[in-house]
């Protein structure tokens, strides 16, 4: 039999208060995001206000705390509520835009979405009940590039349980066949043969090449897609310039027909807001964080007058005075919390930032992609003196905009490697020569990842072949196989 005890243990143990969690969670937002933060927290906190904190002057009075509240011979007090050194006031504008400015979105229309194009296609056809219901399901299930990826006996399910409609593989097919008549051609296509198929048999096969490309990626496509050129010429019968004219008819077509009834409104609206301004002036670097639609923040005078005439009430509270005593207390608390993370916010943000403009100095005064040190989280937490993992926050969805264009954070740090000379090159250095090296090359014969890696030998970089793919890889440059053109 197990026998139970009881026992007393110390732990040690380390927890969060409010207010750093609170600074945690601003630290990762991006100015955008911020913007929408602050204006959440004005519509769920009525201490908080827009506008200045200067004219407030506290009025010293003693502390205050819930017990007092229950105890009616004691004095209250606003002091560690009220005080302007405990929430102190700091700038959220920045001082080179008027406050008259104004920075209003301009609305834009929706438009008809991709679907609902498709949809009015299939109103216009000559379809039963049936049919038609059939049809909007498929049409739902078209991805945003235009493509049906699922089975069609998954589809059918999902029809037989939404819908309690039984239906089979072949019925669905044959309304996928109206579907791929649809504009934008190719829509409907359940993979990039078949999409790439519906486009080229939409063009008059009589002329030699367009037949010819039909051909390739009717029954050569694995060979298409993986460049064995002389394999489609042996297999053809083909010269080189008659492979050339239909790989060029093939290269016209859109691999992607969803995209192309891109909504042009919706793209224009979406933009980069960079989180910090720098400037070259005068041979120095000029850095201002980009705070131009963040408003100012302050307390309520109104809620802060309300507390402290309940404070100084003489006699018994009633049972809501003491409700409306904690409800004001709280937000009061909260309000000052959010002033603070925001303070903690700026504050961390910039000594980040600077830290990075001080090791990338040579970089950001002649925005040369040589003159970029190797740096990795690690050395900036040690000259700020702050955690990696803050770091690592502050450089998340963060840009700065220079006299070079926008950039994010995180394109500054790299990886190290060691050259001849014994010095630090930067990773994004050797990638500045990869892509220099594969713009150049020969597209009959283009560079293996071993001719690649002798070329920056020979330039002095200690480089393993391993390492020229990672980084090709990371370029998004397919092989050398692939990047072969005729």
């Amino acid at each position: 039999m197990v026998e139970l005890r009881q026992r007393l243990q110390q732990k040690l143990l380390q927890k969060l208060s409010p207010q750093q969690i609170q600074t945690i969670k601003l630290l990762e937002l991006p100015t955008l995001l911020l913007e929408q933060r602050i204006k959440k927290e004005l519509e769920e906190n009525p201490i908080l206000e827009e506008g200045h904190d200067d004219d407030y002057q506290d009025d010293g009075e003693e502390e205050l705390t819930e017990d007092s509240v229950d105890k009616n011979d004691d004095e209250f007090t606003l002091e560690d509520y009220l005080n302007d050194e405990d929430a102190p006031s700091y700038k959220l504008v920045a001082n080179n835009y008027s406050k008259d400015d104004k920075h209003d979105d301009i609305p834009f229309s929706g438009g008809v979405s991709f679907h609902e194009y498709l949809e009015t296609q299939l109103g216009l056809r000559n379809l039963n009940e049936r049919q038609q219901l059939l049809g909007r399901y498929l049409i739902g299930s078209i991805d945003d590039d235009g493509y049906i990826r699922r089975k069609l006996s998954a589809v059918a399910d999902d029809i037989a349980f939404a819908l309690n409609v039984e239906t089979t593989d072949d019925e669905l097919e044959e309304m996928l066949y109206v579907i791929h008549d649809f504009d934008p051609i190719g829509v409907g296509a359940r993979d990039l043969q078949e999409c790439l198929l519906l486009q080229i048999e939409s063009k008059d096969l009589n002329h030699p090449e367009i037949g010819l490309a039909r051909k390739i990626l009717k029954y050569h496509f694995d060979e298409f897609t993986k460049k064995h050129y002389e394999k489609i010429q042996t297999r053809l019968s083909i010269s080189e310039e008659q492979l050339k004219e239909a790989l060029d008819e093939i290269l016209r077509l859109n691999p992607k027909p969803g995209s192309a009834f891109g909504d042009q409104n919706s793209a224009g609206a979406q933009h980069i807001t960079p989180d910090f301004m720098l400037e070259v002036k005068e041979g120095e670097l000029s850095l201002s964080l980009n705070s131009r639609n963040l408003p100012d923040l302050k307390l309520s005078r109104e809620y802060s007058q309300m507390l402290e005439s309940i404070a100084h009430k003489k006699g018994d509270l009633t049972k809501n005075e003491k409700e409306t005593f904690t409800f004001v207390k709280q937000k009061l608390d909260s309000a000052k919390w959010f002033i603070e993370a925001l303070r903690q916010r700026q504050n961390t943000l910039l000594l980040t930032i600077n830290a990075i403009l001080d090791f990338q100095r040579e970089y950001f005064m002649e925005g040369d992609e040589t003159f970029l040190r190797p740096m990795i989280l690690k050395d900036i937490a040690k000259r700020t003196g702050l955690d990696i993992s803050t770091i690592s926050r502050v450089v998340n969805s963060k840009y700065i905009q220079t006299h070079f264009g926008i950039l994010s954070l995180k394109y500054f740090f790299s990886e190290g490697l060691q050259t001849d000379s014994g010095e630090e090159a930067s990773s994004r250095e050797i990638k500045s020569i990869l892509s220099t090296c594969i713009e150049a090359e020969d597209k009959k014969r283009p560079l293996t990842d071993e001719a690649l890696m002798d070329i920056l030998q020979e330039k002095g970089y200690q480089i393993a072949r391993r390492t020229v793919s990672k980084y090709r890889e990371q370029l998004d440059i397919p092989v050398a196989r692939l990047r072969k053109e005729l």
